[in-house]
This record gives C-alpha cells, sequence and structure tokens, in this order.
C-alpha cells in the first residue's frame, strides 16, 4: 500500500461525491483552504477517468458554491499543479481552493501568475 498524506486526509472528508473527496488544507494559504481530491490515488489528471474527472470537477464546482466557511468568498483562486515540472508537490490528484477577499493581497491582477506565491512554501 501507498503512503501517502493526501489518502490519509480523504478520511477527514467535509464532503465527497462518487470518486472525490473535500478536505481542509493542512498547509492553507488562506483562511479556508480547501483541496478536492480524487479518492483513487493517482498522481496525475491524465489518469483518472472521465467519470472521475467529472466527479472531481462536480465537487469543486459544489464547494466554491456552496463553501463551508463561515465568510463568504468574495472570489476563488482555483488551481491544479499536474505533475512535478508544474510544481506538484504531493504525488495524488487534486485541485486546490483558495478563498479570496479584496485586501488579501496588494495586487491581485494575474490571478493564478501570483498567486500568494509569498506564503505558498510549505515544505
Amino acid at each position: 500500500m501507498v503512503s501517502c498524506v493526501l489518502c490519509e486526509a480523504s478520511r477527514g472528508a467535509i464532503a465527497s461525491n462518487g470518486s472525490a473527496v473535500g478536505v481542509w488544507d493542512a498547509h492553507p494559504v488562506a483562511e479556508g483552504h480547501l483541496l478536492v481530491l480524487s479518492r483513487r490515488h493517482v498522481g496525475r489528471l491524465e489518469a483518472l477517468t472521465r467519470s472521475e474527472q467529472q466527479d472531481l470537477w462536480s465537487l469543486v464546482h459544489e464547494l466554491v458554491a456552496e463553501p463551508p466557511l463561515v465568510r463568504r468568498p468574495e472570489g476563488w483562486t482555483v488551481g491544479v499543479n499536474d505533475g512535478p515540472a508544474a510544481g506538484q508537490v504531493v504525488d495524488h490528484v487534486h485541485v486546490h481552493l483558495i478563498p479570496r477577499y479584496f485586501g488579501d493581497v496588494t495586487d491581485p491582477r494575474g490571478g493564478v501568475r501570483w498567486v500568494l506565491g509569498e506564503r505558498a512554501r510549505w515544505w
């Protein structure tokens, strides 16, 4: 059996459907940072079946539409690091849902090009 921090985290799911689970990020860059991950341990998006992909993105939509947060975000940064060349550190498919608020950074223009970079490095 593979030892995986996200497989372990999936046991604490706050939302789920057939092939995906939502969990709190263990190293959040913003309050309420969520992850949506595949139930099946695979490293890359391309390894997911079409059904698994549908479940993953369906749960992303559900959590963005009805977030389990005290304060409703004014926007979201949604991101995937797919493979080591893209910055993926944990070899398990997951989508970051980062709640965003006006004023959380000085200049949010550029979105995913500058995703709270000064707070991103946790490893």
